[in-house]
């Protein structure tokens, strides 16, 4: 599943080439990609005629702010359009006499012969229209649930302290619980961890203060990275111009088992934690 830096890179992309640009028509190739409204065309209505005035991230949510423009009066309309891309969703920004891609699942048309377009290989990936004057949260519920933002002043050495000092599962667990911290998952927890030097397996309430005070610039450090590698290059991930990001080149621990570790030459190994793959180095991280 992409991960904050690679929803980061993909609302940087779109800020970039859609602020401004009218929503003019659209095409729903998979009904069950529109979380809301019900109606297939109450989501196509709801986004018509209205300008994107800016792009927002939340966790690994993407949130449009709509202005209306150039509608009927009392036509309702504006309010945000949310986008979740789950495991393999693509956000493309196309020409619309671009192919249709095999799973093409939602298609927004733009003014200036442009085409904002969801492909979804899985199809987990979700779409919302929120009214206007209602609560984001009322309707994308998942964003009610989620912790701080990583990058964000809310989360600190204290905070991660707090939230992880009476909790007795493994310390990966944990960082990949999006109550806790927002938008890490199984990538960037596994090279957190191998910066601040601690196993995976380690109950978090084994962590002391100056373990943690390590995680917490360990996790910013990487994120921040990644952001400024676009993203990592696996399979699924696109960029909105088609491009993957360039992370996985300088990855500590991911995807790399077997391979020597960057600072000792050990192999790296992995193991299954929750029923996820988790990659560390077992010299580094101090077994």
């Amino acid at each position: 599943m992409p991960e904050l830096p690679e929803v980061e890179t993909v609302r940087r992309g779109l800020e970039t080439a859609t602020l401004g640009a009218l929503i003019v028509g659209g095409e729903v190739h998979l009904e069950r990609t529109i979380a809301h409204p019900v109606s297939v065309g109450a989501f196509l209505a709801g986004l018509s005629h209205c300008a994107i005035a800016a792009w927002q991230r939340r966790g690994k949510y993407l949130l449009a702010r709509l202005e209306v423009r150039d509608r009927p009066s009392g036509e309702k309309g504006g309010g945000w359009l949310g986008v979740h891309l789950r495991m393999t969703g693509q956000l493309l920004w196309l020409s619309p006499d671009e192919p249709l891609q095999k799973h093409t699942r939602v298609r927004l048309f733009l003014d200036g012969d442009r085409e904002l377009r969801f492909v979804d290989t899985r199809s987990f990936g979700q779409m919302w229209w929120v009214p206007p004057q209602t609560p984001v949260e009322a309707i994308v519920s998942g964003l009610a649930q989620l912790g701080p933002e990583p990058l964000s002043a809310d989360f600190s050495p204290d905070y991660l302290y707090e939230q992880l000092r009476r909790r007795h599962r493994p310390i990966k667990t944990a960082l990949l619980d999006q109550g806790i911290l927002a938008g890490l998952g199984n990538i960037y927890a596994d090279e957190s961890l191998f910066l601040a030097g601690i196993l995976p397996m380690t109950p978090c309430n084994d962590l002391d203060r100056p373990q943690t005070q390590r995680l917490y610039e360990s996790i910013v450090k990487v994120l921040q990275t990644a952001i400024a590698a676009g993203g990592t290059s696996f399979s699924t991930f696109l960029n909105l111009h088609g491009v993957n990001g360039n992370y996985t080149g300088v990855a500590w621990v991911y995807k790399r088992t077997g391979e020597p570790c960057r600072l000792c030459a050990t192999a790296i190994e992995r193991v299954k934690l929750a029923g996820r793959s988790t990659h560390f180095c077992p010299q580094c991280q101090g077994i």
